[in-house]
């Protein structure tokens, strides 16, 4: 009767460390499980901090392409024939211009000097040169957005002038039909495109917190 009692009781201690032993792994379990949720809930924060400065820059570059329509709008086609840097306008569309610095790798890139430092955010040696200068600086509910403006005609100078050529809106008066879609096609009267002046290219960069960096393109006629 001793022998099977001490067997007994032996049989129990086993079960109670077994079952100790999967109580620690289920704790272990448990917690990397809410480490997992807590990093998983800190990256989902810090994604949506990173898009709302996001969209906080564009907003800022949004804010500077308007003061760049502006002020083509006040300036008269003759003094939209010559550069003006000081401004941030070229009257070329200077295609051969890396604009965000990272289009190109070629070392004979020319790039804008966003900052005025400089070109201090390319390395040394990855660009050939740094003269093209933006506007002033735009500041916008923390951000900053500097625009450039290049007229895309091939040289400065009168837009027609002989051996320029810009990119401008077509010029013609067709006979399109402006009901197609409609239940009843009518005869309409012409529609006519015209256009005063050639496209003008609009680039901004806006850097916010954190160093965040957004480029914006418009393309505007007037």
């Amino acid at each position: 009767m001793r022998i099977h009692a001490i067997t007994a009781r032996l049989g129990a201690a086993r079960q109670r460390g077994i079952s100790l032993l999967f109580s620690l792994i289920a704790l272990v379990a448990m917690s990397l499980a809410a480490i997992a949720l807590v990093r998983s809930v800190d990256t989902g924060t810090l994604i949506l901090g990173n898009l709302s400065f996001k969209q906080g820059t564009t907003s800022a570059a949004d804010k500077a392409a308007e003061a760049a329509i502006t002020w083509l709008g006040t300036q008269s086609s003759s003094t939209l024939i010559a550069d003006a840097p000081s401004v941030g306008y070229y009257a070329t569309s200077m295609e051969g211009l890396d604009v965000t610095g990272g289009q190109s790798t070629a070392i004979t890139k020319a790039i804008v000097n966003w900052d005025i430092d400089g070109c201090g955010y390319a390395a040394s040696g990855s660009y050939a040169t740094c003269t093209v200068r933006p506007s002033d600086a735009i500041t916008v509910n923390g951000s900053t957005a500097r625009y450039l403006i290049t007229r895309l005609c091939l040289t400065a100078g009168t837009a027609n002038a002989t051996g320029n050529s810009c990119i401008a809106p077509l010029s013609t008066t067709t006979t399109a039909n402006a009901n197609k879609g409609a239940l009843n096609y009518g005869m309409p009267s012409p529609l006519t495109t015209t256009s005063s002046g050639p496209y003008f290219r609009i680039v901004v960069r806006s850097v916010g917190p954190r160093n965040t960096v957004s480029f914006t393109e418009t393309i505007v006629h007037f």
